[in-house]
């Protein structure tokens, strides 16, 4: 019997590119920021088009990451699968999607939101696309610490989109993604660090050890929960946010002791797993507390 086999769908390879779990956390950070920038509920059209528009230039910058990390992915087991890597989509191709959709993204900005949020977008994504991916992850194993800028811009951008302004409690909102990336990051390329050996790639685990990895991951986390006490600390935020920064701090801080002092790969992959939780469940508790505070 002959087995036909039937290529995957154009539009998922497409839209496989763009990261779309990565990019799902990256915009609800953003959105996080357009309702803290008011104290009131924000305009919902202005709402939907920023988030279309973040959405789409961080797709796009994403597209342009899988475009030049091609040959590192196919060598690795984590991201052997995507569409660049296995050439199911060839490089003219991933160009002018990422054009497109970022092109649409910055008109969707410009004309429904506002030119600020445009050109800091547009700033995240040469920051991403160009600054962190072409220069800094190849050449540095500070790359998550240089380089986690460009990925800890949503709040800001999400501001921006509501405030036409960026003050200072939205660069905290920025700092603290900025502090939460490397112990994020880290715990996934200590488990993965067979994978990050084969691509080559100088990350921290690769190129100082387990250990010296470990002892940063600790010091990290003790840095981000230092961190997140700053919008309590200049009255951005009330005990309802205060409590769950607490809370989430404190198990965050368990398992990056864990890491420390007992590492496995499988407390490695349940920290990288909690990370991710931990930032939606500190933003989302932002909120509550923005609306409910006392």
């Amino acid at each position: 019997m002959t087995t036909i086999t039937v290529p995957q769908n154009r539009v998922a390879q497409y839209w496989a590119l763009t990261k779309p779990r990565v990019t799902q956390l990256a915009v609800f950070c953003a959105v996080i920021g357009m309702f803290l920038a008011t104290p009131t509920l924000p305009d919902w059209q202005r709402v939907v088009a920023a988030t279309i528009g973040i959405w789409l230039l961080a797709g796009a910058a994403f597209a342009v990451n899988c475009l030049v990390e091609r040959e590192i992915d196919s060598r690795m087991a984590r991201t052997a699968r995507r569409p660049m890597a296995r050439g199911e989509i060839t490089v003219p191709q991933t160009l002018i999607f990422s054009g497109v959709i970022g092109g649409l993204g910055s008109w969707v900005l410009y004309n429904f939101v506002n030119g600020l949020t445009m050109w800091l977008t547009l700033a995240t994504f040469i920051g991403y696309a160009v600054i962190y991916t072409m220069i800094l992850k190849p050449m540095t194993p500070q790359n998550i610490v240089i380089g986690g800028l460009s990925g800890a811009m949503p709040p800001a951008l999400g501001w921006a989109a509501i405030a036409n302004d960026v003050p200072m409690q939205a660069w905290i909102l920025v700092l603290i993604i900025f502090v939460w990336t490397p112990p994020h990051f880290w715990a996934l390329a200590m488990y993965r660090r067979d994978d990050y050996a084969k691509s080559g790639l100088p990350m921290l685990p690769i190129t100082h050890g387990l250990k010296f990895t470990q002892f940063h991951v600790w010091l990290y986390t003790i840095a981000l929960v230092a961190t997140t006490m700053l919008p309590f600390a200049v009255g951005m935020s009330g005990l309802i946010y205060l409590v769950s920064a607490g809370v989430l701090g404190a198990i965050f801080l368990w398992y990056s002791w864990q890491i420390y002092k007992h590492y496995t790969d499988l407390i490695a992959r349940k920290t990288f797993a909690f990370s991710i939780i931990y930032l939606s469940l500190l933003f989302a508790a932002l909120l509550v507390d923005h609306y409910l505070k006392f």
